[in-house]
């Protein structure tokens, strides 16, 4: 019995009315951007006609696997949309994104998202501040894989190539001023030290922004671990503060403040006001409604995908800054809207 005829990339270029180069960029991971509806028609074609692209030989032929790591903490909320938007990103410039979690800092998972990285000798390497530390993320570089941050502050140059890093602490810069101006005479920032260097940027633009007040306002720092948010609220409603201002460490945590808010009968905002940081679906949802700082996921998935393919030798352009910060929009609502 004879074997099946394999189908070449010139018939596929034939099928889906573009270049043999056009087809081989895109079949063969070549780095060079195709639009979304190029992309469509050869893989459309492709799969038509039962082509069947040769992974191995053509990874050993270029020393490269198209492959590209991505580690984060978890895969929900903030990191799962990430993770979507870097895997659109890497698609568009011919990789495929192997997507891990490490479990919740779960050591065991650690090392063994390590071996089969090590293994699977990905082209490149990102991963999130949180999702691993500096020796087993250093472990992976000396292996000679080039490793881009996101939200990673202050790692050493001889681990990362770069970071690409959100604006927590700008925002909540901006914020403070922004609850002072409402005319709250008190300021508080709910913070989760789990959260580690997350936590210290966003508690940094807090003091910062507090420092830069023009009439000083007192302040406090809390932490949600261990939080009883019901007395916590109490107390600040039967303290002297005619308007509190609170600055959430995330959506999720300014709906719990806002449930039981809600709960106590508290005016919002003529008494509270309050703004969370993320703009997940709960806080439009939520009633009253969050204000929130919104994440451009697209410019950070982007701009993290573009320091590697520069570091692979694309013709690409990407930022000079090793850490480069990408700015959050302020979305009010009313939460904090007079």
């Amino acid at each position: 019995m004879s074997n099946p005829k394999q189908v070449t990339i010139v018939e596929v270029a034939a099928a889906a009315g573009v270049s043999i180069a056009t087809v081989s960029n895109v079949l063969n991971r070549g780095g060079i951007r195709s639009s979304k509806e190029t992309i469509r028609k050869v893989e459309l074609a492709a799969e038509q006609l039962g082509y069947r692209r040769n992974t191995n030989a053509a990874g050993l032929s270029r020393n490269k696997t198209f492959e590209i790591g991505l580690i984060v903490p978890v895969l929900g909320g903030y990191y799962g949309q990430l993770a979507e938007q870097l895997q659109l990103e890497a698609h568009r410039a011919g990789y495929h994104l192997s997507v891990f979690s490490s479990g919740g800092f779960d050591p065991a998972i650690e090392r063994r998202n390590l071996e089969v990285l090590l293994q699977r000798r990905v082209d490149g390497l990102i991963c999130h501040g949180l999702a691993m530390g500096f020796e087993s993320t250093r472990s992976i570089v000396n292996s000679g894989t080039p490793l881009v941050l996101i939200n990673g502050w202050g790692w050493p140059e001889d681990i990362a190539l770069g970071a690409v890093n959100l604006g927590f602490s700008e925002a909540c810069r901006q914020s403070t001023k922004l609850l002072a101006d409402r005319g709250c005479d008190l300021l508080v920032y709910v913070g989760n030290k789990h959260s580690k260097v997350i936590d210290g940027q966003r508690r940094q633009g807090f003091e910062t922004g507090i420092a830069q007040l023009s009439s000083p306002i007192p302040h406090q720092f809390v932490d949600t671990k261990d939080l009883d948010m019901e007395r916590f609220l109490q107390e600040l409603m039967m303290g002297p503060a005619k308007r509190v201002g609170i600055m959430a460490f995330d959506d999720y945590v300014a709906l719990r403040l806002l449930s039981m808010a809600n709960k106590l009968k508290i005016d919002m905002p003529d008494r509270l006001q309050l703004i969370g940081i993320n703009n997940d679906s709960v806080s439009s949802h939520a009633y009253p409604s969050i204000s929130t700082w919104d994440i451009p996921y697209y410019l950070q998935a982007n701009t993290a995908i573009s320091k590697l393919l520069h570091k692979f030798g694309h013709n690409v352009a990407t930022c000079e800054e090793r850490e480069f910060e990408v700015p959050l929009t302020f979305i009010e609502r009313e939460t904090t809207k007079i």
